[in-house]
C-alpha cells in the first residue's frame, strides 16, 4: 500500500485561502485515481474532488469554482487549493488513491476550520 500524508488544514476565515497537500510514500504517476473527501462528525464521509488517470476531474456541487485538485509527480503529491472558504467547508480533509494491484488508501486527515 502507499502512505499518505496530509496537511495544510488550519483555521480560516470565510473568504480565506487553504492549500492542502497528500504526500505520497510512492509514486503516484501510475494511480488510476486520486481524491479528496471530507467529513463532519456524525455524517458520512463526501468526495469533494477527484483526478482520474488522464488527468480528467470532478467536484462536488458545492465546492466547483473555489476548489482544485492538482497533482505533482515529480514531488509525489496530490493537491486541493481551497478558495473563498465557507464556514459549511469545516470537516476533517481526507486523500485517497487508488491504484492498480488493489492500492487502495487513505491518509489520515487534516482538520479545516473556517470561522464565519
Amino acid at each position: 500500500q502507499v502512505q499518505l500524508v496530509e496537511s495544510g488544514g488550519g483555521l480560516v476565515q470565510a473568504g480565506g485561502s487553504l492549500r492542502l497537500s497528500c504526500a505520497a510514500s510512492g509514486s503516484i504517476f501510475s494511480m488510476l485515481l486520486m481524491a479528496w473527501y471530507r467529513q463532519v462528525p456524525g455524517e458520512q464521509r463526501d468526495l469533494v474532488a477527484r483526478m482520474i488517470v488522464d488527468g480528467s476531474t470532478n467536484y462536488a456541487d458545492s465546492v466547483k469554482g473555489r476548489f482544485t485538485i492538482s497533482r505533482d509527480n515529480t514531488k509525489n503529491t496530490v493537491y486541493l487549493q481551497m478558495n473563498n472558504l465557507k464556514p459549511e467547508d469545516t470537516a476533517v480533509y481526507y486523500c485517497n488513491v487508488i491504484g492498480t494491484r488493489g492500492i487502495n488508501s487513505w491518509g489520515q486527515g487534516t482538520q479545516v476550520t473556517v470561522s464565519s
